[in-house]
């Protein structure tokens, strides 16, 4: 990362009525004395201006637009920032970027390099600049929960206090490497056996506990599986509220796995569509068949469908017997059988339906729902949102299973020291340059 001033459109290239540009460094202010009217002297910190802005060189109107600057460090940035709002046409940002690329040390902004020098002037942690990233992705209430719980430090809090007090810990072996002789006393070593064994404790239970993270980020995979002819697909019709599979009263019709993605009550949910459960001699069938069994093992939730005139429960018991998930059994057909029928159904604990009358559709997503919210539920203190965190924290834990004050205290104090470097990789508080362009690279430009 160099020393010039970047630039970059904040918002999405198109037209609009609005669009912000965003320029950072310690030549920010150069943009007013060069392409408005104002001194950047005379101007007052976070207060709004309206503006003709000119060419810095031609000295042709741009547009008349709004600007604010904030000074350094009070800024998301930390530096001098720029923020231009202008109209939101095509031609209009074209000409604020090519303009900006003429004035002495300006450059256009990497992808994420706002928030990396934000990291790196201690404005945001790195957990912070990935909620960042999740918040301008989340497409859901429950990821935009998440995103912003974690934006106000929730994981860092708990991942500092684990580092801070190893810390402490490895300060108490290291004052006993210098002196090799002298026995360290049972209360200290009591103390920092304690504290090793809680906080691995802590990390054990943190990452069991969290199994939910992925799932609120690329969606809960519910699978509707059952024998051909169930109404498996006019099912995901009525849930998706749209065609997405071919309604036949062919047997065999879906062959392939049919995935929609819907934003249930908050949550992102990938319903998957499979075919028909049965024994067939139709090579190409066959290979469906087993690729809904692979989608039942693989699922956070499975639809057992069958048709409540045909079929029963028991049917799907080689299924249910070894599945580790939630699971519903759902009778299609419910207004071609009798009100008995109905009852002996219900009393089996099947949630009835019509897919092709659209009844109790609502009531079975619900129930989708609620299996899901509970599950969150359990892991919302602080979820781990990130695969490197997870690998982080086992290393970490790792290395404290490993500590040992019957080993050599050196050897000692490094299992400690590494165990501190592990959780500091997932805040930022070592070095992690092999890291960072990873993260930031994900981001889009104007962040």
């Amino acid at each position: 990362m160099d020393n010039k001033t970047i630039y970059a459109l904040s918002t999405v290239f198109g037209k609009s009525g609005v669009a912000v540009i965003r320029i950072s460094g310690t030549k920010a202010f150069d943009v007013i004395s060069k392409m408005t009217n104002y001194s950047s002297d005379k101007v007052v910190d976070r207060k709004m201006y309206l503006s003709k802005f000119c060419n810095p060189v031609s000295r042709e109107t741009l547009d008349n637009s709004l600007f604010v600057f904030f000074r350094a460090p009070a800024s998301f940035t930390g530096e001098d920032t720029v923020e231009i709002n202008c109209h939101g046409s095509k031609a209009v940002i074209r000409s604020f970027l090519d303009a900006l690329s003429l004035l002495p040390d300006f450059r256009l902004a990497e992808p994420g390099e706002f928030s990396r020098r934000a990291f790196y002037n201690g404005k945001i942690d790195l957990t912070k600049a990935e909620a960042l990233a999740d918040l301008i992705e989340a497409e859901t209430a429950m990821q935009q929960k998440v995103a912003l719980s974690q934006m106000e430090g929730r994981l860092f809090n708990l991942y500092n206090d684990w580092r801070t007090r190893l810390v402490s810990m490895l300060s108490y072996v290291e004052a006993y490497i210098d002196f090799p002789d002298e026995d360290i006393p049972q209360d200290t070593v009591f103390k920092i056996e304690n504290g090793v064994f809680k906080i691995s404790e802590e990390i054990k239970v943190h990452l069991e506990s969290n199994n939910v993270e992925e799932r609120l980020r690329d969606g809960f995979k519910v699978v509707i599986a059952g024998p051909t002819n169930a109404g498996k697909s006019s099912l995901i019709n009525a849930i998706v509220k749209r065609n997405v599979a071919i309604v036949s009263d062919v047997a065999g019709t879906t062959r392939d796995i049919i995935d929609a993605y819907v934003d249930l009550n908050g949550l992102p949910v990938i319903f998957s569509d499979t075919a028909g459960l049965r024994e067939t001699e139709d090579v190409v069938e066959q290979i469906g068949v087993e690729l809904a069994k692979d989608k039942i093992s693989q699922a956070d939730f499975c639809l057992f469908m069958f048709d409540a005139e045909k079929n029963s429960p028991d049917i799907f018991a080689e299924y249910t017997e070894t599945l580790q998930v939630p699971y519903l059994f759902v009778a299609n057909k419910m207004d071609k059988i009798s009100a008995a029928r109905q009852k002996e159904l219900e009393k089996e604990n099947c949630i009835l339906i019509s897919a092709k009358e659209n009844q109790n559709i609502s009531v079975l997503t619900t129930k989708i729902s609620e299996s899901f919210q509970n599950i969150y539920m359990k892991s919302a203190t602080a979820l781990i949102t990130r695969q490197r965190y997870k690998e982080a924290l086992d290393e970490c834990l790792t290395c404290l299973r490993e500590f040992s004050l019957h080993k050599d205290i050196e050897l000692a104090a490094e299992d400690i020291r590494l165990a501190c470097r592990a959780i500091g990789k997932i805040t930022g508080q070592v070095e992690v340059d092999e890291i960072l362009d990873k993260i930031f690279s994900n981001f889009c430009i104007g962040k």
